[in-house]
């Protein structure tokens, strides 16, 4: 018997086809890893270590922590919500950390991205437009604060550079560790401007404007006038804030700010987006030292998005001046076409209108609680502060141009639950709180502006109860208080 011959291994057509797409996939497979790992390569960290801790502020992390802490405490909350933007100083804490904190202290943990402006204040930096940084980091004693990859989209722009110089000052140093201990999960995008005219300005505002969403907090590191006796500083600072308060870019290009570039962005900024401005606190380096021959002035100013529109606050005011003339005129009240009037002046809410004469009042009446939408509050109290204020005679027409008006939309009260007179009188946050006093049929109540004329706590209270028909010294006996905040506008 002839011996077996061996066989030939044969492979079929569709085996052979199946090994070959296993053979490509793991090629394929092999080349997407090599890629991969190509593309995920370890960005390696440049961090800006902190230069001016142990010095212009307190070098542990510990110490830091507790120092902020402590200005925090003697910090007040203003209530503010929707907060855009602030003015921060920038001075060496025992100056302005004070002034600095009243500001950081007003924002909520909302925010992941915060743009830094300041203006360059190194004399040994190149000439240069806008700078921004390659860094990855800021480190303070507090930890290492991320940076935003946005500043590498920032230096493609023609007007931006990263000049190592301009950042090697305090100015974005020093408020890093207020955000980061009101904040918990942020990167920061630091811009130090250098010599930029104002078309530049307005260019840089739009363009970070295109960066701002609701989770951005825009902060402007600047201290105010330089080197003036008290007094003089004073005055000089009191005119800055108020041009940055109403938005007058004009005026504020006359401010003796530090950070005026800075200032000059987020004003252009803030009237894109309607938002409002309001001064916290000011002091200036006499108050700390006692020095008052020549002193450098400190403000805390937030911008935030108001509840009522730029143009609702018009419409209103507009609606309130018809009013007014036509009733005093006719006793009619104007047409209202209600195709005008926004779906925000439709919802039900309490309002007060004052009508001030030569700086004094000559009348004021409104509805606490809602009970009407806020246009008709405003027709309404309009006619009410000019005929029916009875510690007033009524407005003739004679008087109607000399008349301005201001407008208080209220928010609604709530009953302040308070432990005693002492405990009363720490609850109470001047020129934030409207406050109610009612006993039985007695009530009263103050505007929050009423502040500006009785700071006091206690001289406040005692006039609302004299007020209200009661004792003076009514407050200190657990009688029911309320509060309320107000939004509140004028004519200009």
């Amino acid at each position: 018997m002839a011996g077996k011959r061996g066989k030939k291994l044969k492979i079929s057509g569709s085996k052979k086809h199946i090994i070959f797409i296993i053979i490509m996939s793991l090629l394929l497979l092999l080349f997407f890893s090599i890629k991969t790992n190509n593309n995920h390569k370890t960005i390696e960290k440049n961090v800006r270590f902190p230069k001016y801790s142990g010095s212009w502020y307190p070098e542990t992390e510990s110490q830091l922590s507790s120092a902020i802490d402590r200005y925090f405490k003697n910090s007040e909350d203003h209530g503010i919500e929707k907060i855009k933007a602030l003015i921060v100083p920038h001075a060496g804490y025992v100056y302005s950390g004070q002034v600095a904190s009243n500001g950081f202290l007003q924002l909520k943990n909302d925010y992941d991205k915060v743009i830094i402006i300041a203006s360059n204040h190194n004399p040994e930096s190149p000439d240069f437009k806008i700078s921004t940084v390659n860094y990855t980091h800021y480190k303070t004693p507090l930890g290492q604060v991320p940076v935003s990859e946005i500043t590498s989209r920032l230096l493609k722009n023609e007007l931006f550079d990263f000049i190592e110089k301009a950042h090697e000052n305090h100015m974005i140093e020093l408020e890093l560790p207020f955000l980061q201990k009101k904040l918990s999960d942020f990167k920061i995008v630091p811009i130090i401007t250098g010599n930029i005219n104002y078309d530049e300005i307005k260019d840089t505002a739009e363009l970070i404007n295109s960066y701002i969403d609701k989770n951005t907090l825009l902060v402007i590191s600047s201290d105010l006038s330089h080197y003036h006796q008290y007094g003089e500083a004073v005055s000089l600072d009191k005119e800055c804030i108020k041009s940055i308060e109403t938005l007058n870019i004009k005026k504020a290009e006359d401010c003796e700010a530090c950070g005026l570039s800075g200032i000059l962005i987020l004003l252009e900024i803030s009237k894109l987006n309607n938002w409002d401005a309001k001064i916290i606190n000011y002091k200036n380096s006499g108050d700390v030292s006692g020095d008052k021959s020549s002193v450098v002035g400190y403000s805390s100013i937030v911008f935030y998005e108001p509840d009522i529109s730029k143009n609702d606050k018009e419409f209103l005011l507009k609606l309130s001046r018809e009013t007014l003339e036509k009733y005093i005129k006719e006793t009619k009240i104007p047409k209202i076409n209600k195709n005008l009037i926004s779906e925000r002046l439709l919802k039900k809410q309490g309002c007060f209108v004052t009508l001030n004469k030569k700086n004094n009042l000559r009348g004021c009446i409104g509805h606490i609680m809602p009970q009407e939408t806020l246009y008709e509050c405003v027709i309404d109290n309009t006619i009410n502060a000019a005929v029916n204020d009875r510690r007033f005679s009524l407005v003739q027409e004679h008087e109607l141009d000399e008349i301005e008006i201001e407008i208080s939309a209220l928010s609604v009260p709530e009953r302040l639950d308070y432990k005693n007179p002492e405990d009363l009188l720490k609850q109470l946050i001047p020129e934030k709180h409207g406050v109610i006093v009612k006993s039985g049929l007695h009530q009263a109540t103050y505007l929050p502006q009423v502040w500006e004329e009785l700071p006091e706590k206690k001289e406040f209270l005692q006039r609302l109860c004299i007020k209200a028909g009661l004792t003076q010294y009514c407050w200190k006996e657990n009688i029911n208080v309320l509060t309320y905040t107000a939004s509140v506008w004028e004519e200009k």
